[in-house]
């Protein structure tokens, strides 16, 4: 695969709420990084947020208030994952194709830490359902990157929510979790589990209506040239 068909690396514009406001910082502060940090640092940051996160979780087990531990792992992961793509591309020292793996890839293993941390700190019928999390999130992963593959088209932000919205949501659990413990999240875990795989169908419908369209649009047009 050539750089130039490469398009991993660039994202369709992001839709929400805090898309435009990040864009502005990120463009402001890119070019007042340390020369000695690179892109590809940032990226690698990413293994040390998720550990962070297990270790806070398994430490609010005994006191809730590790759990601002945990946002600030989601704060650095925030921070590192904006900056690593754009520092590449503004230096021109990106490695895009390394990039795209390694970035998502660690997204996976941040995306489990955070339920893994989560799930240290419940019991029972709860923390199984934690751990059910991870796969179904997972999915929304699949559905994107499938998607990429097969449009060219990379999405990351869906229903008006992007990664920036998720990880604030995270913040903001944690701060209910230390201020109400664990009892309410219990109880409201199936409801937010149903509702995701709610979400999760959804998009996937969305999704599937939309490459089926490009299909059948490809089809007529090879039709009509056949004819011609």
């Amino acid at each position: 695969m050539s750089k130039e068909s490469f398009k991993g690396d660039k994202k369709l514009e992001m839709k929400s709420p805090l898309a435009k406001i990040e864009k502005k910082f990120i463009n402001w502060l890119t070019p007042k990084f340390p020369k000695t940090i690179e892109g590809y640092h940032l990226t690698l940051m990413t293994i040390i947020w998720s550990a962070g996160l297990v270790l806070f979780g398994w430490l609010a087990r005994a006191n809730m208030n590790w759990l601002w531990g945990s946002s600030v792992m989601l704060f650095m992961q925030w921070f590192t994952d904006s900056f690593d793509g754009s520092l590449g591309r503004y230096r021109d020292t990106g490695i895009p194709k390394w990039g795209f793996f390694m970035d998502h890839f660690l997204d996976f293993i941040f995306m489990s830490a955070i339920f893994l941390g989560y799930a240290i700190l419940l019991d029972g019928t709860s923390r199984h359902i934690l751990y059910l999390m991870v796969p179904l999130f997972g999915a929304f992963m699949v559905s994107s990157f499938l998607s990429f593959s097969a449009t060219g088209e990379f999405k990351i932000t869906y229903l008006g929510a992007g990664p920036t919205e998720i990880r604030i949501a995270f913040i903001i659990l944690n701060c209910i979790l230390i201020k109400f413990s664990t009892g309410w999240i219990e109880k409201l875990l199936p409801v937010i589990f149903i509702v995701s795989i709610a979400f999760l169908c959804l998009i996937v419908f969305r999704t599937q209506k939309y490459i089926w369209n490009i299909d059948m649009a490809d089809k007529k047009a090879g039709t009509e040239s056949k004819d011609e």
